[in-house]
Formats: structure tokens, C-alpha cells, sequence
């Protein structure tokens, strides 16, 4: 497809519009005019026999992808819209047939199925004529009706208001049971951008920035780069005139030199591969508008290959490597800008090998290489994906990931799971907006050999919820590349990362996590939780006393003593009551255990009742020798003593960060003790004193948070305590 067909703003002739693939070439047919289309709408339909005329433009297009699809429902398609919206005109003066017709062709080229075909020829039947949904689905069946609904849904979303947050998730769930529907509304969208000059100024502008803000990297992410990158210019030439006419004149210029880099460049690497006896069609690949801008801002001056690429397409994956061997065995590759979306595609179905050679002038060629199917998938997205109701062939196993399901592709499925999780609209909306606003995508690896797609600028914090959900709330650091790093780390393309994964299921999140986390599915899933547990989030940390100093020395340290002026003997600890009158009670060391922990006593020497948590050990063996049970319950008092069992990597002042850490959260260290290392390892056990026991997760997730600790967790002693 071409922007310049029908768009006088663009310069025709010197851009190429985007390759055919060699699988999909077919004879050259006349631009679609639609002067002569609107003259054959006022003419009525043809005879029932055969295809109206007006509709042959779509038909060859549709036949070329699909030579063997049933033609009727685009004929009877066709007779309904012409006949609904015959009289209506469009504001260029044109009869507003032509408009469906326009979007249908647009579609077609792209290789919709016939489904998605006949729903766009009656996509505005139902919003601006006499037609209704059930009319639809009685005359084509519910799926074209379904299709036609979500896109009359989608007609009366308020994009001028950037998209109200409730509406636009709306939107979005409405869309995303089946992404044919946005292919519809992102054709529609080109359509009318293409005729936008009948239109005042403003209302221009304010089209361009929806389509810019929300569309655009909706297209993206769908995949179908050949309405993205026109929409591109589109809003391109709107929004900055100067620059995209002076992008327009750099353009004119290349055209009109006599050597052409590229071509010289093209016909050797044709040399090179026929050579090896690899088959692949060579093709120049012009850069659009926004890539020329890109790349002269980024550049300064343009030379002649700046203006293209060059695109190898070929009939196996295999021969795709081979034609990369080649070319960095014959010609002078650019190590630094080869890039393997074959073996790692990007979220949005995108696969490409990527390199560049350099020419003895310096001069640097960008070279694409692919196979006739990634081409398809790459221009087209979810498009070329055909219907996603259809029984997919046999060579499409379930490993394929993303192309398992047609009708929710990873992002897709992955934004439905987000508006699901979303504790309010706004969340969800600014997470959104801030996902679409990233237009680079890098993969990091797990240890296990699977891989992570994230955003460029993602952390460690991204990585975790990324490959846990919601479990990542336990997480507390991770080794990248091998070595121990914070969860606020910035990943780079190509990493490693290993997750540290805590065992206590009741492992919070810190609010400082969404300081770093860059992605909606890690934002949603943090903010959700706190949301749930605002006490214990946002509790204000107590004035650490003075006996909390952190403890100097590393890790060797074997014990800290009592901190000055701490009682000695059992601790004032959280009231408890027991149902046996005058007993004293005391909490059992073995367990250490705290508000809200279930408890239960058992009566000791001296009248006394010691307090235990259920899941104590003590308890069982306790219950196996008879030992009578005393109820206890929690009182009013919420000071509370426990020991908790630190874990991690050994390296210089790790213990004077961990106990500042903790003095930080009010708790006063009561004793305690570093068994020697082991394996570059060391376990920490501390007795604090906390003066409100809901500060314990706030207190746990601070020293988790330190670097090089893995693990926090309650003491379990399996000595009695009682």
C-alpha cells in the first residue's frame, strides 16, 4: 500500500510503497480512483449474477491472497451498504460508499479474510443508517455481525478527549475478544486520514494527536507495520509541515542523483547469493518519512544509503541464515547492528534477521533478511494471521506462543489481563499510555533458557512480575549476568537475569518498587496489592531508638550482644490472654510468635502458660505426649519480640546495611548472631523488638530489600519451647 495514492501531500513517485512478496505478486492494476467508484455508486447495484463493478478493486486484491475464497458475501455486502448509504455523501463531495469501499481495499491488501472483508463494507450500516445488528447477523451470520458491533462500539468511543479512562478501556475490552475488530477501526482510521484536508485545521491537528497517542502504537503493537508507518507520514506532514517538508525535499534530492549505493549494493549481494546457490529475491526497501527524519536527526547529513534498506526474502528459515553467512563472509559486516528476530520474535509476531555491511565509502547498508511468510506477518501483523476461527494448519504447533491464538496476540491478551487487574480506570489508563509510549522492546534470558520480551528501560522489578505475576511480590533480588544486583536494576538487551524468590506467601511489595517498575503488568499488580493493604504499606516507620545503631564489621561478626538497656529475661511482649485464670504467660522462643499469628498455650511449671503458633513444631510433639492445650487469644497490646532468620550472599558491610536497615523500621536488636560462611553464603539470626507488630512485614520486606539478602524469614526452632 501506498500513503501517496490518494494523499496529494506526499510525493508520489520517490517513495516505494511497502514490498509484495514474491509469493503474492500479481498483475499491475490501475489506483483506485474514487471519483469513478462514487460515479458507480450513484449507478446502483449490478444485476445479482455478477460482481458489481465498483467492488473489482477489492476482488483481485482478496483473490490474490486467497484465490479460492467464496465471493457471495462480498457481493450481497456490497448490494447492503451501497443501498443503506445511498444518498450520503462524505465532506470531500464524495458518495460515502466509497469510504467502505476504501477501508475494505485497504484491508484486503493487507490479506484479510473474507469474514473481515464483508464486516468492513458494513461497518458504518449500523452507526449511520436503517440497518440493525440483527438484520446483519440474519443476512451474513453472527460472526460478521459480532465484528460489526465491536466496530460500531468502537465509532462511538470519544477519541477527541484523548480517550476518558473508562471509555477507553471499554473500548478495549470490546476489541480484544477479536483483534479483526481494530484491524477494521486501524484501516478506517487510514482512510479517513488520507481524506483529512477537507477538514479545518484544529480538527485535523486534534485527529493527528489521537491517532499519534493512541492508534499508531496500537498498530504497533498489532503488528501491521504497513498502516502504522503510513499513518506515520500522515500525521507526520499534520503535525510538523516544516520538517516534514524539508524531509520531502531531502527525499527528492536522492531520487534525483545518478548513483544509486543501494542499487550498487543490491546487485551485490544478488552476485553473492547466486554464488552460494540460494535462491531470494533482493529487493530495495525505501525508508518512509518519520525513518528518513529519524535517522537525518540522528545522523546529521544523509548520504545515499540512509534513504533505504535493503530486503532479502527467502522460502525457508534455514536459508535465512545461510544468506546471513554469506553476506558477513563476502561482504564487510557491522557486527554491532545484528539483530536475531527470528530466534527471538518480537511481541507483536515480528521476525527478521537484521545486519548491516559497510561499503568501502563508509557507507553503511542496512540489510533485512526473511522469509515470503515473515514478510507477510511483518507488514500485516494480526492481519495475515487469517481467521482466527479457522482450524489451524498442522505445522503450527502450541510451542508457537503467540501464534497459537489469532484472536489475542501476546500483547493483546497480556493488555485484557491488565484492564482485568486494574484496581480503577485511571491505573489502568496511565499504565497503558505509558506501555504505548514505549517503542522498543528488549529480551532478557532466564537461567532456564526461556526469555522475557520487556521494554527497553525495564528492571529486575519488570522481569519479576513479568515471569511470576503476582508471586513476584516475594521476590528480593536477582543476579544479572551472575552477579547479585537490586531489583531496581536496569536491564539491557540480552541479559540473564536470575530471579531471588522469597518463600513466605504474605511477601509484600514495597511502594518504592513502582519507582522502578516500567511495565502496566507490574504497576497494576504493586499498585493493586497496596491498594489491598494499605495499613501495613503506608503505616509511618517509628523513630528508630537509640539502641538500634547499626552493628559494624562484615559478615564474619558471630554475635551482638543485648543492646544497651534492653530488659533482660522474657520481653514486654503483646498482651495475651489465656483461659486459665492468674497464669502468667510468656511467648515460647522457638517460635516467636506475633499479632495476628493463630496461637495456642500449654501450661508449664510454676502456674505458667507458654504461648506457641500453631504451625509450631513444638505443638506437635507437644499434642503427641498428651500435653493439655490452653486457649489464648491477642489482647490489646501491640509490642511484640521476634526472631527472625536472615540469608544471604556474602560481601563487605552487608551486616552494617542489613541492621541500619532494620534500625530504619523501628526495630530495636535485641541480639544478634552471623554463623560462619558457607559457599559464599551466610545465614543471620536477629531478636528484635518491634513497638507495633504490623510493622513485622514492613520490617522483613526492608531487609529483603538489601543487597545480597535472598531470603527473610520467621524463626522455627525445633526445640520445645515450652
Amino acid at each position: 500500500m501506498n500513503a501517496e495514492a490518494v494523499n496529494p501531500a506526499t510525493p508520489g513517485p520517490v517513495t516505494s510503497g511497502h514490498v509484495t512478496p514474491a509469493g503474492a505478486r500479481r498483475k499491475a492494476r490501475p489506483r483506485l480512483d474514487l471519483r469513478r467508484l462514487g460515479r458507480a455508486a450513484l449507478l446502483g447495484p449490478a444485476a445479482r449474477d455478477r460482481l458489481p463493478d465498483a467492488i473489482g478493486h477489492v476482488v483481485d486484491a482478496h483473490r490474490a491472497h486467497h484465490p479460492d475464497a467464496d465471493l457471495e458475501p462480498l457481493r450481497r455486502a456490497y448490494v447492503l451498504a451501497e443501498s443503506s448509504h445511498r444518498g450520503q455523501m462524505r465532506k470531500s463531495g464524495e458518495p460515502y460508499i466509497t469510504h467502505p469501499l476504501a477501508v475494505t481495499l485497504i484491508l484486503a491488501e493487507l490479506g484479510a479474510e473474507t469474514t473481515t472483508l464483508t464486516a468492513s463494507l458494513l461497518h458504518d450500516t449500523v452507526e449511520d443508517t436503517d440497518v440493525t445488528l440483527d438484520q446483519v447477523g440474519e443476512q451474513f451470520g453472527e460472526e460478521v455481525r459480532y465484528l460489526v458491533d465491536g466496530v460500531t462500539k468502537l465509532e462511538k468511543v470519544d477519541y477527541g478527549a484523548a480517550a476518558e479512562p473508562e471509555t477507553f478501556r471499554k473500548m478495549l475490552v470490546a476489541t480484544g475478544n477479536d483483534v479483526r475488530v481494530m484491524s477494521i477501526k486501524l484501516a478506517d482510521r487510514l482512510h479517513n486520514m488520507r481524506t483529512l484536508g477537507v477538514m479545518r485545521q484544529e480538527k485535523q491537528e486534534r485527529i493527528a494527536k489521537v491517532t499519534r497517542d493512541v492508534l499508531i502504537p496500537l498498530a504497533e503493537r498489532l503488528g501491521v507495520q504497513a498502516l502504522k508507518t503510513e499513518l506515520e507520514d500522515l500525521v507526520f506532514a499534520i503535525l510538523h509541515p516544516e520538517e516534514y517538508a524539508h524531509t520531502r525535499e531531502l527525499i527528492v534530492g536522492n531520487a534525483a542523483r545518478a548513483d544509486d549505493p543501494l542499487a550498487e549494493v543490491a546487485e551485490d549481494v544478488r552476485k553473492v547469493l547466486r554464488e552460494a546457490d540460494i535462491s531470494a529475491d533482493v529487493l530495495i526497501r525505501p525508508r518512509h518519512f518519520v525513518s528518513v527524519h529519524r535517522v537525518s536527526r540522528k545522523r546529521g547529513r544523509l548520504r545515499g544509503a540512509d534513504f533505504g534498506r535493503l530486503l532479502v526474502l527467502v522460502n525457508e528459515d534455514a536459508d535465512c541464515y545461510g544468506v546471513l553467512g554469506e553476506l558477513h563472509t563476502c561482504m564487510t559486516p557491522v557486527v554491532s547492528e545484528f539483530k536475531d528476530f527470528i530466534a527471538v520474535p518480537k511481541f507483536n509476531l515480528y521476525q527478521s534477521l537484521h545486519t548491516a555491511v559497510a561499503r568501502e565509502d563508509g557507507q553503511v547498508v542496512e540489510v533485512l533478511i526473511r522469509t515470503h511468510q515473515m514478510h507477510k506477518v511483518a507488514e500485516a501483523g494480526v492481519v495475515a494471521l487469517g481467521n482466527p476461527y479457522a482450524t489451524p494448519p498442522e505445522e503450527q504447533s502450541a510451542s508457537d506462543g503467540e501464534r497459537v491464538d489469532p484472536t489475542r496476540p501476546g500483547w493483546l491478551s497480556r493488555l485484557l489481563d491488565w484492564q482485568r487487574g486494574a484496581p480503577d480506570p485511571d491505573t489502568f489508563w496511565s499504565t497503558l499510555r505509558e506501555d504505548l509510549a514505549q517503542d522498543r522492546e528488549i529480551t532478557v534470558f532466564r537461567p532456564d533458557g526461556g526469555t522475557l520480551g520487556l521494554p527497553e528501560g525495564a528492571t529486575c522489578v519488570d522481569a519479576a512480575y513479568a515471569q511470576y505475576g503476582e508471586d513476584a511480590h516475594a521476590c528480593m533480588g536477582a543476579r544479572v549476568n551472575g552477579r547479585l544486583a537490586t531489583l531496581s536494576t536496569v536491564l539491557k538487551d540480552g541479559d540473564t537475569v536470575q530471579l531471588l524468590m522469597g518463600q513466605d506467601p504474605a511477601s509484600e511489595p514495597s511502594r518504592e518498587w513502582l519507582e522502578h517498575a516500567h511495565t502496566p503488568a507490574a504497576r497494576i499488580a504493586i499498585q493493586r496489592r497496596l491498594t489491598a493493604h494499605p495499613a501495613q504499606d503506608e503505616a509511618p516507620a517509628p523513630e528508630a531508638p537509640a539502641a538500634s545503631r547499626p552493628v559494624p564489621g562484615g559478615a564474619a561478626v558471630p554475635q551482638v550482644p543485648d543492646a544497651p538497656g534492653a530488659a533482660s529475661g522474657r520481653p514486654a511482649a503483646a498482651q495475651v490472654l489465656a483461659d486459665q485464670d492468674g497464669a502468667t504467660v510468656r511467648l515460647a522462643g522457638c517460635c516467636t510468635p506475633v499479632p495476628p499469628d493463630g496461637v495456642t498455650g500449654f501450661a508449664v511449671r510454676g502456674g505458667a502458660v507458654t504461648v506457641h503458633r500453631v504451625e509450631c513444631p513444638a505443638v506437635a510433639r507437644m499434642k503427641s505426649a498428651g500435653r493439655a492445650e490452653v486457649g489464648v487469644r491477642w489482647g490489646e497490646g501491640a509490642e511484640c519480640r521476634v526472631t527472625l532468620v536472615a540469608e544471604s550472599f556474602v560481601r563487605p558491610h552487608l551486616l552494617a546495611d542489613l541492621t541500619e536497615a532494620m534500625a530504619l523500621e523501628g526495630a530495636e536488636i535485641v541480639s544478634a548472631t552471623v554463623e560462619p560462611p558457607d559457599r559464599q553464603q551466610v545465614r543471620h539470626t536477629y531478636t528484635v523488638q518491634l513497638p507495633d507488630a504490623a510493622r513485622l512485614p514492613v520490617l522483613m520486606r526492608a531487609m529483603r530489600n538489601v543487597a545480597g539478602v535472598y531470603d527473610v524469614t520467621r524463626a522455627q526452632s525445633s526445640a520445645p519451647g515450652a
